[in-house]
């Protein structure tokens, strides 16, 4: 599986060199995936805390940190051969799990497909010749401070993924 944020945070992945590691969306997302089995260890906010994770990667739509954290379409489309690289290192994926809306479209650019024909939806499954692409909302404070995104409806996303992907 590849997990695909928006861009590094600020408090995070840009000052830490690891996604996700050092801001609360890292928080929620790797108690997730300890919780999961797509990781193991200990997450303590720094990239040397020995988490590791298994059957995953983790990467962002967006390779820099983006004025005003949200990205310019025309970064979007300038990441994405960065976006290519990091697809064509798992030539067994399964699952694109894309965290919010920006993540979504920018893999339906990637596998050239229409944006419209695969809406982006919390906790919609689009399958894609041999690939699906999981959509969640991105696990944010926001999102989660607003109840945009409950633990349970996360915890859902991850429980049909598990389904689809066994542990080994």
């Amino acid at each position: 599986m590849l997990i695909l944020g928006l861009a590094p945070g600020m408090k995070g992945a840009n000052r830490t060199g690891r996604p996700f590691t050092g801001d609360y969306a890292g928080d929620t997302l790797y108690d997730t995936l300890l919780r999961f089995g797509f990781a193991e260890g200990a997450y303590k906010r720094a990239p040397d805390d020995g988490l590791t994770l298994h059957d995953c990667r983790i990467a962002n739509a967006v390779r820099c940190l983006p004025p005003a954290n949200k990205p310019t379409p025309l970064e979007a489309r300038t990441c994405g051969p960065f976006l290519v690289s990091e697809v064509q290192a798992m030539p067994n994926l399964q699952i694109i799990l894309a965290l919010g809306r920006i993540a979504h479209d920018a893999v339906l650019r990637l596998l050239g497909e229409k944006l419209a024909a695969h809406p982006f939806g919390h906790g919609a499954m689009h399958q894609i010749g041999a690939l699906t692409i999981a959509d969640s909302y991105h696990c944010s404070r926001y999102n989660t401070n607003t109840g945009r995104l409950t633990t349970n409806m996360f915890d859902a996303v991850f429980t049909e993924i598990r389904r689809r992907i066994p542990a080994a």
